[in-house]
């Protein structure tokens, strides 16, 4: 009878894994959707250590009752895994996840680097950061750890190994995420980290000639003889070479905090376990494709503070997220509603956190996860916004969660094995930000804003953008366009005109091919190792004090903060467009010009332009590029975007509007979250409608 019924033990579970295996869809691997899980995931921030354990259960409830699929937790739990040093304490933590397993959510485990406890900092002060004007941190806020110490990197690679070792193998546990916010306060101004940045440098420059020949040093008597006399550069005059090489530095030492991290997780942890970190946005503090290098994928938090979403710029950080590695991403944090740090922390309108995760799911994201889920009783972020309230029942956010997990779940299979395709790319460079940020010339100079607009007038005409670096893969693009790309070596300039002579159509902005490698003048006029290529150069650049005309190929506008003199020294560079009266130096000069290279062209918009000649330069490269326009016509305040990959096409609109909009598609489609089918979709304030082609 034991041998009969273990045989029909046996012979069910084949069954079982039989009829699971043919049920799973073949479909290329994608490292931010979790195998045997939903493609498209709703989350939230948990923090159990700071609830009793009798409210666990109901906390998980509620989550998954709003199909609440994934819970990150314990990235501010050190005193609670560690209340003393050396003495672990991970059975609570244990008890979590598989409480939350029970409930069909899987966890996300955040290392607490980012909050050290107080034993740690009261035993070794040296590991507190100081600041720029000398005074130590004290124990109480976050970030107050110096990535620096040696002390400090020793006490986190501990408390790393030591989860490491023990959730490595939970199968509850899908990822890791180290720390929190990098960067949230950069470095520590001590004399170790000056040591630490003079042996950086002297490893980069090997000698102290090169360094003040690259430098220019001999400029106000700055020229070294010994490396200990380079300091830290605070305060707005220094020299140009020591800011971009101690930005550098910055990200070279975050990049090695977070490897101390990452080498332990990942020498005891499942390969099935990711590694994330989760962003700021177009934060600028270090260069961010260098430290999602050794990451699973990059992860960011979506907040809006005051105000209400602008799709555009919230479109173009998403698309930004997404470019670091070129691959999926995930939101690990955005706003339920409001915040607590903005000036005003005013609340979104009823919809409108529905359509800002569809629209993270749209650029890219598989993961939408609400910061938090409930707010301690006492602590620094009491007033942030929640999903249940301060006595644990559902605030009014909570129906719409809800409604975002339902819908995420109902359609979740298609977006299975798809990524965003785009056929123009943003070049995005922190060595140009940094350089420009350092030497504005103009106070309203905005290299961020300037990007926007050119995001802008080519979103509206295409269904997907990518912001990269300028050294990624270029070939697939038809379009590149490098919105002011101030640090141009010839390494970068070499890769750019392989591009073009490829046949690939490359469009730089004002101030680009300015700096070489060391924020040093190029000796070439601008776009210096360009120039030849584009048949032109920058004669002069102008700070405006006020906006002057230009016209020409793209209509009559406005030029704005920044005007370069542009002059043509090839036969067939043309001139697009010219300046009008002005300051009497560009009256009549030409502001852009292009020219065919190889199989390529070169254009060079040596103008910041206003909105209505962004729209038409935007038109101008859709259609001379060969670009394929969004197949679907939107009105103003509609955003149309593209998912593709295993076979199939995944169509999003969204509404960003307060009114209804009306959109009409090329020919009948299911409309997959009304249920509906038609050629038209009527979507109302903050809608969002999904319909796919393929299979």
């Amino acid at each position: 009878m034991k041998q009969l019924w273990w045989f029909r033990f046996v012979l069910f579970l084949s069954f079982l894994l039989t009829g699971f295996a043919q049920t799973t869809p073949n479909t290329t691997a994608i490292p931010t959707q979790l195998p045997g899980r939903d493609a498209i995931l709703v989350g939230t921030d948990w923090y159990p250590e700071q609830w009793p354990e009798s409210r666990w259960e109901e906390d998980l409830r509620l989550m998954e009752a709003a199909n609440i699929k994934v819970v990150r937790l314990a990235e501010f739990a050190w005193s609670s895994m560690e209340p003393s040093e050396g003495h672990y304490d991970f059975n609570w933590l244990d008890r979590a996840i598989n409480l939350a397993a029970k409930h069909r959510i899987a966890s996300v485990v955040g290392t607490p680097t980012g909050g050290p406890p107080a034993w740690l900092t009261q035993q070794h002060p040296d590991t507190l950061r100081i600041d720029e004007n000398g005074r130590r941190a004290v124990h109480g806020n976050r970030a107050h750890g110096s990535v620096n110490s040696p002390v400090y990197r020793d006490y986190c690679r501990k408390i790393a190994e030591a989860m490491a070792v023990h959730f490595g193998h939970n199968p509850n546990v899908v990822g890791w995420q180290i720390d929190n916010e990098y960067g949230y306060a950069l470095m520590s101004f001590d004399d170790y980290t000056r040591k630490q940045f003079q042996d950086w440098l002297q490893s980069k420059y090997k000698t102290l000639d090169n360094l003040n020949t690259l430098w220019t040093s001999t400029y106000w008597s700055q020229t070294y003889d010994r490396w200990d006399q380079i300091p830290i550069p605070v305060g707005d005059s220094n020299n140009p070479g020591l800011v971009l090489e101690w930005r550098r530095f910055v990200t070279d030492t975050w990049n090695d905090y977070q490897k101390n991290q990452i080498d332990v997780i990942r020498a005891h942890a499942d390969p099935r376990q990711f590694v994330t970190g989760n962003f700021m946005g177009f934060f600028d503090g270090f260069d961010h494709y260098k430290i999602s290098e050794p990451l699973t994928f990059a992860s960011w938090d979506d907040y809006v503070g005051t105000g209400h979403v602008d799709p555009f710029s919230n479109g173009l950080t998403h698309d930004l997220t997404r470019g670091f590695k070129r691959s999926n991403f995930w939101v690990i944090e955005t706003q339920p509603g409001a915040v607590n740090w903005a000036g005003v922390n005013n609340f979104l309108n009823r919809g409108e956190v529905r359509a800002m995760a569809w629209q993270a799911i749209a650029h890219g994201a598989d993961d939408v996860s609400y910061w938090q889920w409930r707010s301690a009783l006492n602590g620094q972020e009491e007033y942030h916004g929640t999903l249940v309230g301060p006595d644990g029942t559902p605030v009014p956010l909570y129906d719409e969660i809800a409604q975002i997990g339902r819908e995420f779940s109902s359609v979740q299979d298609l977006f299975r094995g798809t990524t965003v395709v785009s056929q123009v790319a943003l070049l995005h460079s922190y060595d140009s930000r940094w350089a420009i940020q350092f030497q504005k010339h103009n106070d309203k100079y905005d290299d961020v804003g300037l990007l926007k607009s050119y995001y802008t007038s080519l979103r509206k005409l295409t269904d997907s953008v990518d912001v990269i670096s300028p050294y990624a893969p270029l070939d697939h693009y038809k379009l590149v366009v490098a919105p002011d790309l101030n640090v141009l070596p010839k390494d970068l300039a070499d890769h750019l005109l392989e591009y073009v002579r490829n046949g690939g159509f490359l469009v730089l902005g004002p101030r680009s091919g300015m700096k070489d490698d060391s924020n040093g003048l190029l000796p070439q006029r601008q776009p210096g190792y360009l120039g030849e290529a584009l048949g032109g150069r920058v004669e002069q650049y102008y700070a405006l004090e006020k906006d002057f005309p230009l016209s020409g190929a793209w209509g009559d506008g406005q030029v704005k903060v920044w005007a370069e003199q542009l002059k043509t020294l090839a036969p067939n560079a043309e001139v697009l467009m010219k300046y009008g009266p002005s300051n009497g130096w560009l009256d009549g000069k030409p502001a852009a010009i292009t020219r065919t290279y190889g199989k390529g062209r070169i254009t060079y918009i040596g103008a910041v332009l206003d909105d209505k000649l962004m729209a038409t330069a935007g038109e101008w490269m859709i259609k001379n590029s060969a670009v394929t326009r969004a197949p679907i016509a939107t009105p103003d305040g509609v955003e149309v975007s593209r998912r593709s990959g295993d076979g199939k096409q995944v169509f999003l609109l969204i509404n960003f509007t307060q009114e209804n909009r009306n959109v009409t598609l090329p020919r009948p489609m299911k409309l997959l979250l009304t249920g509906k089918e038609g050629s038209a979709v009527n979507l109302p304030p903050y809608g969002v409608e999904v319909f796919v082609e393929g299979k």
